[in-house]
């Protein structure tokens, strides 16, 4: 197929038995390093907390990392789960990663924890009540739109606290301003895995991402209601018209028995998930170990060599009239996980 959508990658940061945490944030900056040079067109990080799998907590730092080692792919977040934080705080932040490293980072935007519900209490989250989000949105486009205040010279109160001085209530302005971050509009995305997303970006004009790698049931019908309640107008809206992403779970390799094989380690660990047991990655396992018709009806993954991975992402992205896709891959060993990634690009390019 010509003039294919544009793919990017999706990161966690996964962590593999045996190998360590700092190994797992280290393949990750390989990993951004690898998609910038075989044509991925973002890289994104995913927000989790408190887990033993995914090292991807401080998307922030991760991304600022990163962004050293790259100079020309797009960067963000997918995404920071916006009722676990402050929207100035954020806009702080992405506003000075775009501030050091210039117009090519993202900043999608979820509602969901990202993790469990003490962990979530724990972060101080707020409201990830459909209204309340919306408003923390509208709040952190205005942190990141060009300040209102001209010429305004008078104090936040930053300046006279880091030199301990005390000025009078009169001499402070009432305006909240990120700095950096104000007028640096980093691009916004929605996130979602159900409706509730999608009538969320519809009525802020924003793009949106539907996780079908975990969430595949509800793909079209969160696409139709985004597209058919879709808004242009609102002071949030940041696209013209309606535009779509999907997320793909892949695992490719250069024939199939061996890509089976090592998705192994991925359906393991979803059932070690299930049954309420938590770890780093595991190592492949014979594929007569795992149960093969749940594996052939798993509808998240495409799994198989390239020209067969490619031609199921074609159809997806036809299927459902998609604008991107981004691709996220587990294995235990991170270099056949990059080979996923760069194998699938190989194909996907060509």
């Amino acid at each position: 197929m010509s003039n294919r959508v544009p793919l990017s990658v999706l990161d966690l940061a996964p962590a593999s038995e045996g190998l360590g945490r700092k190994a797992a944030l280290d393949d990750s900056l390989t990993l951004a390093v690898e998609a910038e040079d075989t044509g991925y067109y973002r890289y994104w990080m995913a927000e989790h907390h408190g887990s033993q799998t995914f090292m991807s907590s401080a998307t922030a730092l991760l991304l600022g990392r990163a962004a050293e080692h790259t100079s020309t792919i797009r960067l963000g977040s997918g995404g920071v789960m916006l009722p676990n934080h402050s929207p100035l705080m954020v806009a702080e932040y992405y506003g000075t990663l775009a501030t050091i490293y210039g117009e090519r980072f993202d900043l999608g935007l979820g509602r969901a924890p990202g993790t469990d519900p003490i962990t979530a209490a724990a972060l101080r989250r707020g409201s990830a009540d459909l209204n309340d989000f919306a408003g923390d949105i509208a709040r952190l486009v205005s942190y990141l739109s060009p300040s209102p205040v001209n010429s305004d010279n008078r104090l936040s109160g930053a300046e006279a606290a880091a030199l301990g001085i005390q000025p009078s209530p009169s001499h402070i302005h009432r305006h909240v301003r990120a700095i950096p971050g104000e007028g640096t509009r980093v691009p916004l995305w929605m996130l979602g895995s159900s409706t509730g997303g999608a009538q969320v970006a519809a009525s802020l004009g924003l793009p949106f991402s539907f996780a079908s790698h975990f969430a595949p049931k509800y793909l079209g019908q969160a696409l139709a209601t985004y597209r058919a309640y879709f808004q242009a107008n609102p002071d949030t809206a940041q696209v013209e018209q309606p535009h779509t992403m999907a997320g793909v779970n892949v695992l490719v390799a250069p024939t199939q028995s061996e890509a089976d094989e090592l998705f192994t380690s991925y359906q393991l660990m979803k059932a070690r998930l299930r049954r309420g047991a938590a770890g780093p990655l595991g190592r492949p396992q014979p594929t007569h170990t795992i149960d093969r018709t749940k594996q052939s009806l798993d509808p998240t993954a495409f799994v198989g060599p390239p020209d067969r991975v490619v031609d199921a992402i074609d159809e997806m992205v036809e299927s459902y009239e998609l604008d991107e896709v981004i691709v996220t891959s587990y294995a235990w060993d991170p270099q056949l996980r990059r080979r996923s990634y760069r194998l699938l690009a190989q194909a996907w390019n060509a």
